[in-house]
């Protein structure tokens, strides 16, 4: 279907779900899969209708380097289980957002970009507000409890890494440097996630994401 579409009918699916506290939307896919481009898109779709929209990524809960790379910088394992502070993740946004909880909440703590916290203040949210957050791993066992709505963009590896070689060449220096860091650590960590925890299968909503611009609803509220 076209984008449009989607994010109208997505946007309009999460505005019907109220489940007596703020609603914890997850979007999941592997890395380059689309999720902060589709995260944001919804936002800005959603805003203006009634409910207060509150964003975040996972990537604004990442350990210090000194713990992401304590035990390496180059293995799946280290990427798999060692890049995230799922537990303070858990502690200032996701639990404060559930039931009986206070909605006090922080939308981020650390900026691995100049490796240093950040200072954001906490945000009262409204008893019905939407979170729409997105990240890697997002169904892992420490977070899955929490999530209200899982959508999971499905990509081939094959088109991810084609999107992370353009995408990532400020990091890696360029398209054969990425390719050959995703190779060796971040598509091996992906395929331990996708094997132990089976997001796709799991998920709420399932979107096919190869042809960004036309994405496809595999599972979703057009079943019946």
């Amino acid at each position: 279907m076209e984008r449009a579409q989607l994010l109208e009918s997505l946007a309009q699916y999460l505005l019907g779900r109220d489940p007596g506290h703020p609603l914890r939307t997850a979007v999941d896919g592997v890395d380059a899969a689309g999720k902060t481009i589709l995260a944001d898109d919804l936002a800005r779709v959603m805003e203006g209708r009634g409910r207060q929209i509150l964003r975040s990524s996972v990537d604004y809960f990442h350990y210090p380097a000194a713990l992401r790379h304590k035990n390496s910088s180059t293995t799946p394992e280290s990427y798999y289980q060692d890049s995230f502070d799922y537990a303070t993740l858990v502690e200032v946004l996701l639990r404060p957002l559930g039931p009986g909880a206070n909605r006090a909440c922080r939308t981020g703590v650390y900026d691995y970009r100049v490796e240093a916290p950040l200072e954001t203040l906490a945000i009262s949210a409204a008893p019905d507000a939407i979170l729409l957050f997105d990240g890697i791993f997002l169904q892992r066992p420490e977070l899955a409890p929490y999530w209200d709505v899982t959508i999971f963009l499905q990509v081939d590896f094959e088109e991810t890494v084609a999107r992370a070689a353009r995408r990532d060449q400020y990091l890696f220096g360029n398209e054969d440097q990425v390719r050959a860091r995703y190779l060796q650590r971040y598509v091996p960590g992906q395929r331990m996630y996708l094997a132990q925890c089976r997001p796709a299968e799991r998920a709420d909503v399932l979107i096919d994401n190869h042809d960004p611009l036309h994405p496809e609803l595999l599972r979703g509220w057009e079943e019946a």
